[in-house]
Formats: structure tokens, sequence, C-alpha cells
């Protein structure tokens, strides 16, 4: 029980994320909860989780773990590192991929958003991943955060990590389980990069 957001405005992009924790009818908020963030950083990359608070530790785990860092640069590079992290997370982390027969692929049970210098994106549960060219926003409080982000997007006097933190905070205002205080992050965005059209899949 979340709300994650990402924005890119102006050549700046924004990562942010409440700081509630949720089990079942009891709430930790981060006056009691020392770790509460929501966002961990992999190289140059913020990302922003959803899901069970234990996909934070794994993700942080998992990735530390690589001789490599993984690259996080387009689409076919996120989908590439996310189905290869999935095997993983069954076979050492014990993910329960709470199976559905009508479903086509197992779950990861987590949507994650990712902001780096060369862009937004988004992973699904299934490793469906998009990249966004505005704004964009998971978690049970999403519904919220992109009203409130499609309203101020706009707004010249916002800037991206403002129009993050407000969706974010639109949530805790009309959510019971999303919850302040609000995690950012900022990066500029890199303007040279250009995302590698000839990737196959």
């Amino acid at each position: 029980m979340t709300t994650v957001t990402v924005v890119k405005k102006d050549g700046r992009i924004a990562i942010a994320a409440d700081t509630l924790t949720k089990w079942g009818g009891g709430k930790e908020s981060a006056d009691y909860v020392a770790n509460h963030e929501k966002i961990i950083r992999i190289g140059d990359s913020h990302i922003a989780i959803t899901g069970s608070a234990t996909f934070k530790l794994i993700l942080a785990d998992y990735f530390s773990s690589l001789d490599v860092l993984p690259k996080f640069d387009s689409a076919a590079d996120i989908f590439r590192v996310w189905n290869t992290m999935h095997g993983a997370l069954k076979e050492h982390y014990y993910l329960q991929t709470g199976e559905d027969k009508e479903e086509d692929l197992e779950s990861s049970r987590m949507d994650v958003l990712i902001a780096n210098p060369r862009g937004i994106f988004g992973v699904a549960a299934h490793r469906t991943v998009q990249e966004f060219s505005r704004f964009y926003a998971y978690g049970s409080g999403s519904p919220y955060a992109l009203g409130a982000m499609y309203a101020a997007w706009r707004a010249p006097s916002l800037d991206a990590e403002a129009v993050a933190r407000l969706g974010v905070m639109a949530a805790a205002e009309f959510h019971d389980e999303t919850g302040l205080p609000v995690q950012s992050f900022v990066v500029d965005r890199n303007p040279d990069f250009k995302e590698q059209s000839s990737a196959k899949f």
C-alpha cells in the first residue's frame, strides 16, 4: 500500500514516494520506522518500489550481489534485467508468484518506477516495461497522484520535483494507505543520451 511517482519536466527528472507501511488494519508511519524509505539507488538510477516492504530489501540485496551493475538505459535493458531477476526472486528469495491460471505470465508481485538521467520508466508486476514522457504513478494511491500531477504538470512555477511530491501529497490527503513525509530525488536529464533503436527482443 503505497504511492510512488516519477516526473520529467524542463530537463529535470524526479521520483517520489510516500513513507507509510500498512499491515492489514495496522499502519507504521515514518515516526516509528527508521528504514521507511521506498526508493533505493542502484548506480545512477533511483527505483521506487510498491508491494511488500520486504521488496526494497530484496532488490537492494539482489543488485548489490551482482558483479556488474545492470543497465537501466532503455525499456529493453530494463526488461532484460527484470526477466533475469524474476528467476532469482523465485530461487533465492522465495517469491510466491501467486499464480492465477487466467494470467499468461508469472507475477513478480511488485510494480516499480525508475528514474535516471536517461528517462522515467515503469515495470509492472508481469514485467511490462514502459517509458513515460511526462509523469506517472504506481501504487494504491496512484489515481489521486495522477490527477494531481495532470493538473500541475503544465504550471510553469512547478518543477519536476514539486510535481512529483504534489502527486504523493494528494494521495496522502485522500487515500488512507499513503502517508507523509514524502521521500524524493532529482536528477538532470542527459540531453546527449540517444536510445538505441536497434534493440532486438
